[in-house]
C-alpha cells in the first residue's frame, strides 16, 4: 500500500484505527509490514500518532479536522472533559487553558502527542456523571461537564489546597469569575454524589463566596 492509496482512503476519516488499515489492506498483509509502513509515515510527518492504535493523516492531508475536546474523549475512555479546560471554556477562570483536562472512572493517565497534551484525573464512578455531549467545529460529538460539575469537579481534586480561608483561595489563587451562572442547588447535588464531607463544607463556602461577590 502506497501512502496515496492510504490517504485517499482514510483522509475523510475523523481517526484511524490500526484496525481499519488491516481491514483496508486486506487479510493476507503481514501487520508487520503495515507497523513498519506506519512507523516510516509518522517520520517522515504524514501520519500523526496519537497513542497506540490510534492515528490521524497531517494536516495538510486530512479533510476533517477533529477538535481536541473531541481527541481527549476519543484517547481515554470513558471520559469526559470538566477541570479548568471546562472552567476556562465557561469563562469561570480568566487564564487560558492549553492542556485539555478530563476525568474518568479509570486510573489517572495523560497523553502527550502532536495535538497536545491530555490529562486524566480519575473520580469514582457514581461521581461520573453532570455532563452533556457538544460538537466541536466539524460536527464531532465531544462530552464536556456543565459547568457546576466542572466547578465540583475541580475542587474535589484540589481539596488541600483549600485548608485554610477558602473565600481567600477562591479570589486570589484560582481567581474565580462569572460565578453568578452557576447553579448553587446544583453545585451541592453535585458535591454531595461523592460523599466527602469537607467537599461539601467546601460548595457551602463557595456558594457563599457567590452571594457575597453578586451582592450591589
Amino acid at each position: 500500500m502506497t501512502y496515496s492509496e492510504f490517504k485517499i482512503q482514510f483522509q475523510t476519516f475523523p481517526l484511524i484505527q490500526t484496525k481499519d488499515i488491516y481491514l483496508f489492506s486486506g487479510k493476507h498483509k503481514d501487520k508487520q509490514i503495515l507497523f513498519n509502513q506506519l512507523n516510516r509515515w509518522q517520520k517522515r510527518k504524514l501520519v500523526v500518532k496519537l497513542k497506540k492504535s490510534l492515528y490521524l493523516l497531517n494536516q495538510n492531508d486530512r479533510k476533517i479536522h477533529p477538535g481536541r475536546a473531541f481527541l481527549a474523549n476519543q484517547l481515554y475512555a470513558p471520559s469526559y472533559v470538566s477541570l479548568e479546560y471546562a472552567l476556562n471554556f465557561y469563562g469561570l477562570i480568566p487564564e487560558k487553558v492549553v492542556d485539555i483536562t478530563s476525568v474518568t472512572t479509570k486510573k489517572t493517565n495523560v497523553f502527550k502527542n502532536e495535538e497536545g497534551h491530555f490529562i486524566y484525573q480519575h473520580i469514582k464512578r457514581e461521581a461520573y456523571t453532570g455532563f452533556r455531549s457538544l460538537k466541536d467545529e466539524e460536527g464531532l460529538t465531544f462530552f464536556m461537564a456543565h459547568p457546576e460539575k466542572a466547578m465540583v469537579d475541580f475542587l474535589y481534586l484540589n481539596l488541600r489546597r483549600f485548608n485554610v480561608d477558602p473565600e481567600k483561595v477562591f479570589e486570589e489563587s484560582f481567581r474565580f469569575q462569572n460565578l453568578e451562572i452557576l447553579r448553587k442547588g446544583k453545585l451541592l447535588e453535585y458535591a454531595q454524589i461523592f460523599q466527602n464531607n469537607k467537599l461539601t463544607r467546601l460548595v457551602h463556602s463557595l456558594q457563599g463566596f457567590i452571594k457575597q461577590e453578586s451582592a450591589p
